[in-house]
C-alpha cells in the first residue's frame, strides 16, 4: 500500500533511498531529502506491506502534463516481488492526468515497469 511519506519518518526515507548507488554519500543524500522536505512539487512516498516500509518512490512534478520519477528502491530482501512495479503504478494513478518519465537514475527501472 502506497502511503505518503511524513517527516517524522525521515530516517526510514533515508534508510530506503541509500539502497540507490547514486544516494549512498550522505552529502548526497541530505541534498535530496532537502528536496523532499522543501519542495512540495517533490513528493515521496513509501510502500507498505505487513506493517513495514519495504519501498519507497520520489516523484518530481514538473507541470500540469508531467512528472518525473526520480526515485524508486525497494529491500533487497522483498526484490522480485513486483513492488516496485506496483509503486510506479500506484503514483501514476495519484498523478491522474500527468505522464511519467524516468530520470536517469530511474530509466533502465522504468523501461522495464514498461514491458
Amino acid at each position: 500500500m502506497l502511503t505518503r511519506y511524513k517527516r517524522s519518518h525521515e530516517k526510514v526515507a533515508m534508510g530506503l533511498l541509500a539502497f540507490m548507488p547514486e544516494e549512498r554519500n550522505v552529502k548526497q543524500l541530505r541534498k535530496t531529502m532537502e528536496l523532499y522536505n522543501e519542495r512540495p512539487d517533490w513528493q515521496l512516498f513509501f510502500w507498505k506491506a505487513n506493517d513495514y516500509y519495504v519501498g519507497i518512490i520520489g516523484v518530481h512534478i514538473e507541470d500540469d502534463e508531467f512528472f518525473t520519477v526520480q526515485h524508486v528502491t525497494v529491500i533487497p530482501s522483498f526484490r522480485g516481488e513486483g513492488i516496485g512495479h506496483k509503486m510506479v503504478t500506484s503514483v501514476e494513478k495519484l498523478m491522474e492526468n500527468r505522464k511519467a518519465r524516468p530520470s536517469v537514475a530511474t530509466k533502465a527501472f522504468m523501461m522495464k515497469c514498461r514491458v
